[in-house]
């Protein structure tokens, strides 16, 4: 006979915020890719050529990772660029 056992793991929210996670960009149809490789250079302080590549691949697949690190560090980039105009959110 065997028995089941559930573990219920207790996790700090500290421990939550310091995983890695992920700024997401996504598509629209108002900014232009000008706009958008200058704020992610400026905001995620990105090299020009993966500004643009991140560019593309928005406009392309309709949205993509642009910066990961803690949920606490990337809080102020995507309000920047939601502030910027572009749709972003940290997954």
């Amino acid at each position: 006979m065997s028995t089941k056992e559930k573990v219920i793991e207790k996790v700090k929210i500290d421990e939550l915020l310091n995983n890695e996670s992920v700024i997401v960009l996504y598509n629209d149809d108002v900014n232009t890719f000008d706009h958008v490789i200058e704020t992610l250079a400026r905001v995620c302080n990105h090299e020009p050529l993966q500004a643009e590549q991140c560019a593309m691949l928005v406009h392309y697949k309709g949205k993509c990772d642009v910066k990961t690190g803690g949920y606490k560090e990337l809080i102020p980039m995507c309000s920047a660029l939601l502030d910027a105009g572009l749709s972003a959110e940290i997954e």
